[in-house]
């Protein structure tokens, strides 16, 4: 692989690029499903090539290819200086790069049994064991089990000397029960919803999810879903559990405060922002309470990394501070529209992708507060539980999410059961209605492997962080 970048980079240097980078990427995945007693799907695919990034007069250009000998390669970046000189006649100003420094490392992700050399066997024994632990009530119709797992091999290179070999393997694992009632199906899901759980991480990590033995639990969930109160139409307290809180981070903080958007440059997928240049350090994103910090160093994380696709160190960075806005999630082309460097968030989906500006780990810090104390000392309210649809708007301004269960909180306690509950809110007046948020013991990273953007879109693998949190005066029962 480090051959290939090197004749990339020659190559492109020859053709009179200015800049130029290279990455070699080998992706291998495997993803397994059962569904409903049945073997849905048992697929295994590979992916190899490279692509080629430069700046010549002052625009950039980009090439890709599969065909990796030293000529297609060759010609690859002779063709990317190309596309930066045609770029060049329409560029509104020439690319300035943010400095970084020049490194030659490895980068390895944890992982302690490799996914793709345990028995397919082995595989489907887990997940029909899963399938069948769910098909314990009679409400329960359909059922659905599934592992995924990833595995990258990279290579990046560039002109200013940078050398970085990286390595990860991502596993994944998720059920979910769905109950007919009243003519709907209704979901109920473990660990999370849309797939389960993903984690940088191998096999081990499936099995510490146990997703055999929460099956049981997860059916009669939803077999009482099936009989549950409607989530009432009403203004109230809700305490949101750390899974959905981490998709409203990703929805309402992480995609309005990546840079590209804010300055116009990523706007084909949904949209732009509500974020102005002018609100960084002055604009109150939400209360003294909400503290979100983007951090690519946490072990485990589906958002970790060594180095960025630009060749940026891993870093750790605040974007919202007790409830001020400091900083935009960037990359080296728009870190210095804000009159600072990289902050290490741009990577590409694949060797035929270029970077965007991606989320990381972005996390919601954790408070003071244990669940059980948080529940007590809420006089009235509902507790939702586990994201089933999402709907915000273009700027991320304007949001509805829908969870698939809840309950009523009563006097301190939990009471009785909720289907559907739903909630809705703007961004800004939402996160200032925080007061409260759950411990480190309450903490846990949720990864979310399908972001979407750009176009060609990417997706992109991410993570958050997030407790359990209180937040006052909110609508919910949207529609009801």
């Amino acid at each position: 692989m480090k051959h290939l970048v090197s004749v990339a980079l020659d190559a492109a240097a020859l053709a009179g690029a200015s800049y130029a980078d290279a990455r070699v990427v080998l992706t291998t995945e495997e993803r397994i499903s059962v569904r409903t007693g049945r073997v849905e799907a048992v697929e295994r695919s590979e992916s190899l090539g490279i692509g080629v990034r430069v700046i010549a007069d002052g625009a950039w250009g980009f090439a890709s290819t599969s065909s990796l000998t030293d000529d297609t390669i060759a010609a690859c970046a002779r063709q990317a200086v190309a596309i930066a000189r045609a770029s060049s006649l329409t560029a509104a100003a020439p690319i300035r790069l943010a400095p970084v420094g020049v490194f030659d490392d490895v980068w390895r992700g944890p992982c302690e049994i490799d996914p793709f050399s345990v028995p397919l066997e082995d595989k489907l024994a887990l997940l029909v064991a899963a399938d069948e632990g769910l098909r314990t009530q009679d409400v329960v119709t359909v059922t659905s089990a599934s592992l995924s797992f990833v595995k990258v091999e990279k290579v990046f290179g560039s002109s200013e000397g940078s050398i970085i070999e990286q390595s990860y393997v991502e596993s994944s694992a998720g059920i979910v029960a769905y109950a007919l009632g009243d003519g709907e199906m209704l979901p109920r899901s473990y660990p999370n919803s849309h797939g389960g759980q993903a984690v940088q991480g191998g096999w081990e990590a499936i099995l510490a999810l146990d997703i055999v033995g929460n099956a049981p639990r997860v059916a009669a969930e939803a077999a009482a879903l099936a009989s549950a109160l409607p989530c009432p139409a009403t203004t109230t307290t809700v305490i949101i559990d750390g899974s959905q809180i981490a998709l409203q981070v990703h929805e309402s903080v992480g995609h309005p405060t990546e840079l590209d958007r804010v300055l116009g440059d990523e706007a084909a997928f949904a949209g732009t922002s509500f974020v102005r240049l002018e609100d960084l350090d002055t604009l109150r994103y939400g209360s003294e309470h909400v503290s979100v910090v983007s951090d690519a160093t946490v072990q485990g994380s589906l958002g970790s990394f060594g180095y960025d696709d630009e060749g940026v160190p891993a870093q750790r960075d605040y974007i919202v501070r007790d409830g001020l806005f400091t900083g935009f999630q960037s990359s080296r082309e728009s870190a210095p529209r804000i009159g600072r460097a990289s902050n290490g968030c741009a990577r590409a989906d694949g060797w035929n992708r270029i970077p965007l500006v991606r989320m990381a780990t972005l996390s919601l810090e954790p408070g003071a507060w244990s669940f059980e104390d948080l529940i007590a000392d809420t006089d009235d309210g509902i507790y939702l539980e586990t994201n089933s649809s999402w709907s915000i708007d273009d700027r991320r301004l304007n949001f509805q999410f829908a969870c698939e269960i809840g309950w009523e909180i009563k006097d301190g306690k939990l009471g009785r059961m909720i289907k559907n509950p739903n909630y809705t809110g703007i961004t800004p007046k939402f996160w200032g209605a925080c007061d409260a948020v759950c411990s480190q013991d309450h903490w846990r990273v949720w990864g979310i492997p399908n972001c979407g953007k750009g176009e060609p879109m990417q997706v992109a693998h991410v993570a958050h962080g997030a407790a359990p949190a209180r937040f006052r005066d909110v609508q919910v029962g949207v529609g009801r």
